[in-house]
């Protein structure tokens, strides 16, 4: 062997000895959620549960029967609540029951079942206050290009679940998840929540889900997605009978998680009722989807 080569050749071997054992990590891993079960099932992950947290039965009511549906049907789950409402088209609009009241809730929530939680925020000071109670802290839709919020979130070390802004194309996407990554955490990921059309509707653009799949991993918000905003009530409107509808289709495309709102009582419920799953109906529907899955996967 030519001697001159013999230095460029160990050089080479170390280089490609270092990209086997430091991958760059595109995509963020599931096992880097703490308490996440089922991650092996080869399924959709689930983040779910009431919109606001009313209070501590209602919280771990809803947790024990997705946790129940969830465990039975392999499905990865997070709990999901917020612990304050701050974007509320009235003044009278429920808003929360305490800051830190909701988040011990949250937290208990998370402890009595053994699974994480998420949570969203809305300011900057939010970020550290939610990261010492949940798992996953959420930067809302309205709010997604705020940039000090992004990172302040990204710097508490938590994954980060950037919604999707209805005024935002797929692709405008990619910059959010570097702002989080450029903060020094590759913990992020998309939930699409659907695009404004016209004035009071939200439709879906399916051709999103593989674009923003190439920038971090992808969640489905299936209930959001079926508001009907701006009503001149003041109350936004939905369309629940949808629901199934929209999952099949974000299933079918190649989510890799799906986020709902659910509760016993939507008629009741003191935010987003409108559009909630009703939870007598969540293991059909759970059901019908990871059959989808299956099939999906097996292609």
């Amino acid at each position: 062997m030519n001697v001159f080569l013999v230095p460029v050749i160990n050089l080479f071997i170390k280089v490609v000895k270092h990209i086997s054992l430091h991958p760059e990590k595109k995509y963020m891993d599931l096992s880097q959620i703490k308490k996440l079960k089922n991650i092996d099932a080869n399924n959709f992950f689930l983040l779910a549960g009431p919109c606001a947290i009313e209070g501590e039965e209602m919280a771990l009511r809803i947790a024990e029967k997705v946790v129940e549906v969830t465990s039975k049907l392999k499905i990865p789950y997070v709990f999901k609540g917020s612990f304050k409402k701050a974007n509320r088209s009235r003044i009278d609009s429920f808003t929360g029951i305490g800051n830190e009241k909701a988040l011990k809730i949250i937290r208990k929530v998370g402890e009595t079942f053994e699974i994480p939680t998420v949570t969203d925020i809305h300011e900057n000071e939010d970020a550290a206050l939610a990261a010492a109670y949940v798992d996953i802290l959420q930067i809302p839709a309205f709010l997604v290009r705020q940039t000090d919020l992004v990172v302040a979130a990204a710097k508490t070390g938590k994954t980060v679940n950037l919604k999707k802004g209805q005024f935002m194309s797929p692709e405008a996407m990619q910059h959010a998840v570097k702002k989080v990554k450029d903060s020094g955490n590759n913990k992020a990921m998309i939930t699409d929540r659907g695009t404004m059309f016209g004035y009071q509707d939200m439709i879906v653009d399916f051709r999103g889900i593989p674009t923003m799949k190439s920038y971090a991993t992808t969640v489905l918000d299936v209930t959001h997605s079926l508001q009907q905003p701006n009503q001149s009530s003041g109350v936004t409107g939905g369309r629940p009978e949808m629901i199934e509808t929209i999952a099949r289709a974000g299933i079918a495309t190649g989510v890799d998680g799906l986020f709902l709102e659910t509760h016993f009582d939507p008629a009741n419920a003191k935010s987003d009722g409108a559009n909630m799953l009703d939870l007598q109906y969540l293991e059909k529907l759970l059901s019908n989807l990871v059959a989808i899955r299956q099939t999906i996967v097996n292609l």
